[in-house]
């Protein structure tokens, strides 16, 4: 099929590769345009961009869809389908309407849970025991379309990072084989229960509640890695916690139990794994306690 892929981060890159793999032609590639990032700020192009020029393929960066010498060059590569990963532009009806075959897009949720913008770090904070990809028909509603298909996987102890990477691999798989399978697919309308929201993750959110149950705390932690990282406060610096076990005991919560960084919640305690200082490299809590005492009895924040 004649296609184009839209995608910006490294989520999208499986699947952009998968349809490289399979043989269809890609006529252009967009994603977001180049962003300042590093010490030195410079631009730096999305990993899409990187693996679509390093594949040859032409790659477009507007800074939005809306215009219409946008809209007639997008109609001008004569799609049969375009291809959306986690984009990160919202696409115009003009745009939606252009391909033949219309617009298909990579949702990591078992939809209607979980539309919008972080579907992996929302399902890991709300205790999700699945959660998967679907691949959906896109129209102007937020993630409304028709279901094409979808696959589950479990949540286990796996941290939004490595959910991600692992939902992004399966869906690009997934999208291989529903562009195979096209003209015998007969998708499905989303059901009207079952509808919720994974709205953006806010950096306030990262700030850890001890004040919750050692369970919830701990999946924070989780939702959290790799980005933007949970954490608490001591002596006016953030600790982030990246990896860390719900444990029994008691104590008012938020308090330091022990010398190995046990913190109490309001049911049970958490006992960190991984931790990491402002500028440090991950270490253990005793690596971090030999440099930086957090006594006993200490109240955190």
């Amino acid at each position: 099929m004649r296609l184009a892929f839209m995608g910006t981060p490294d989520f999208a890159v499986p699947t952009l590769e998968a349809l490289i793999a399979a043989g269809h032609e890609l006529a252009a590639v967009y994603s977001q345009p180049p962003r300042p990032a590093g010490r030195g700020k410079a631009l730096r192009p999305s990993p899409v961009q990187q693996r679509a020029e390093a594949a040859g393929i032409e790659v477009r960066t507007p800074l939005s869809l809306r215009g219409e010498e946008e809209q007639a060059a997008f109609a001008a590569l004569e799609l049969d389908a375009a291809i959306v990963a986690a984009y990160g532009l919202i696409l115009p009806v003009q745009t939606l309407s252009a391909p033949a075959r219309g617009c298909l897009n990579v949702h990591g949720s078992i939809l209607p849970r979980w539309r919008g913008a972080a579907p992996v770090q929302r399902a890991i904070l709300a205790g999700d025991r699945v959660t998967g990809v679907t691949i959906m028909g896109m129209e102007r509603g937020l993630d409304t379309g028709p279901m094409f298909a979808m696959r589950e996987t479990q949540v286990g102890r796996k941290t939004a990072g490595e959910l991600t990477d692992e939902i992004a691999r399966v869906g690009a798989a997934l999208m291989v084989e529903v562009l195979g399978r096209l003209d015998e697919i007969e998708p499905l309308a989303q059901p009207d229960e079952g509808v919720t929201y994974a709205s953006k993750i806010e950096k306030h959110e990262a700030r850890l509640d001890f004040g919750q149950s050692a369970d919830v705390v701990e999946r924070q932690v989780r939702a959290f890695n790799p980005m933007p990282g949970a954490f608490f406060e001591f002596r006016g610096e953030r600790i982030k916690l990246l990896a860390a076990d719900p444990v029994e005991a008691k104590g008012a919560a938020g308090t330091v139990l022990d010398d190995a960084l046990t913190i109490a919640c309001a049911e049970g305690a958490l006992s960190p794994r991984l931790v990491q200082r402002a500028g440090r490299g991950v270490m253990t809590p005793s690596e971090l306690l030999r440099g930086f005492p957090i006594p006993m009895g200490t109240r955190l924040a």
